[in-house]
């Protein structure tokens, strides 16, 4: 297991290094928030689930860009590595404001570095499952329902709210037929008196999603049913 720190008080972050590599753990040390990504992206690869680190430990006051930014940044990229952020900043709202950025624990400092090591263990043990509950995948697509993205291979782009719900229905059932009916309660809610034509509109903007995205994936209509997300089938 790799665990990145990133933590620009260098007595701190050694001592958080020396502590993890006792407990059996490789560690590396990110002294600012600018070089974050480029350390998660060791592997090569523009993906985030490509990383060779398994968890981070984040301190939320950092040099060229604060703690929360870079974590919002982490998860807008797709990017769903457990974080554990670390701070002096202990009053409740920024305990919450931190957990509802996207830190997966949070630890106020001065803190004890078995409390450290505890906390890495709980959240390691978590099922991979439960880490990237927020990413639905289908054929080439990943739609990150935090970061409100749906990416291919080749390329990635931001959905608008009901276009991520939209699409949400579709990657939880895929190659199924959903009738307009229950798109339009699940989007809009029961009782909507939003009209087919909006959903029509919408299925369309989706369709020109996955065609900027080359994706395999396509949305096709049956005729009075409804529409399904199925695999395009590669032409003999």
């Amino acid at each position: 297991m790799r665990i990145l720190i990133i933590e620009d008080d260098a007595k701190l972050s050694k001592v958080m290094k020396r502590q993890l590599e006792a407990e059996g753990y490789e560690a590396d040390i990110c002294d600012n928030g600018g070089d974050v990504w480029y350390y998660i992206n060791q592997s090569g690869s523009s993906r985030a689930e490509n990383s060779v680190y398994d968890l981070l430990i984040l301190d939320r006051m950092l040099p060229v860009m604060d703690g929360l930014s870079v974590l919002a940044g982490l998860r807008k990229k797709g990017c769903t590595l457990p974080v554990i952020m670390v701070t002096a900043l202990g009053e409740l709202g920024n305990r919450i404001e931190g957990l509802d950025c996207g830190a997966d624990d949070y630890l106020v400092k001065p803190f004890a570095m078995e409390e450290l090591t505890a906390r890495i263990r709980a959240l390691l043990r978590r099922p991979p499952k439960l880490v990237s509950a927020a990413l639905l995948t289908f054929a080439d697509l990943k739609l990150n329902l935090s970061a409100h993205t749906l990416s291919s291979p080749q390329h990635s782009c931001e959905l608008s709210k009901k276009e991520l719900a939209l699409m949400e229905c579709f990657m939880r059932s895929p190659e199924q037929l959903l009738a307009r009916e229950v798109l339009i309660t699940k989007v809009w809610g029961a009782g909507s008196e939003v009209s087919d034509g909006n959903l029509d509109n919408y299925i369309s903007f989706l369709r020109r999603r996955l065609k900027t995205l080359e994706s395999r994936a396509q949305l096709r209509t049956l005729h009075a049913a409804g529409y399904r997300l199925e695999e395009r089938q590669n032409e003999a």
